[in-house]
């Protein structure tokens, strides 16, 4: 069962939140990952932790869709019978267009990563069970956090 008032998080449990954070920026999913199985005892650190895990697996998996579709328009544009004899040669227009897209992919991906790891650390930091836009609710639920956590009356 849920409980609708939780512990304010120790100052331990905010600097393990904040570098799980911080940490995805430069180690991608490993840094949360670690902090989540050294620290999943805490629910403050799991939801954070979490949040970075999950944020990161879908970068992966929506990386992968995009390389597999990069790699596809560009055996799409080489295929025999596609192409006339003179564009063969050169390299096709659609490469650099799934290329080009895919870098702006990448560099957005990277930006909001940045933007995340700093906003969601320093939140974490401050002993705040701030939760990502959507990805949140998912990190709540695996972490067995209420989905509006109190701090207790002392």
């Amino acid at each position: 069962m849920e409980d609708t008032h939780l512990a304010e998080p120790t100052r331990d449990e905010c600097t393990m939140a904040a570098l799980a954070h911080f940490l995805q920026i430069i180690t991608w999913w490993m840094g949360p990952l670690i902090i989540y199985l050294v620290k999943r005892e805490s629910r403050f650190v799991s939801l954070h932790a979490l949040q970075a895990l999950i944020y990161q697996g879908l970068c992966a998996v929506v990386s992968m869709l995009m390389m597999v579709l990069l790699m596809g328009g560009m055996m799409v544009t080489t295929l025999p019978g596609t192409a006339t004899e003179k564009a063969s040669k050169e390299p096709p227009i659609v490469f650099f267009i799934f290329f080009g897209l895919f870098m702006l992919f990448w560099m957005a991906i990277w930006v909001l990563t940045f933007v995340l790891g700093i906003v969601y650390g320093i939140k974490a930091s401050r002993g705040e069970w701030a939760a990502y836009p959507i990805i949140g609710r998912w990190a709540r639920r695996f972490a067995g956090v209420s989905k509006n956590p109190q701090p207790a009356a002392t």
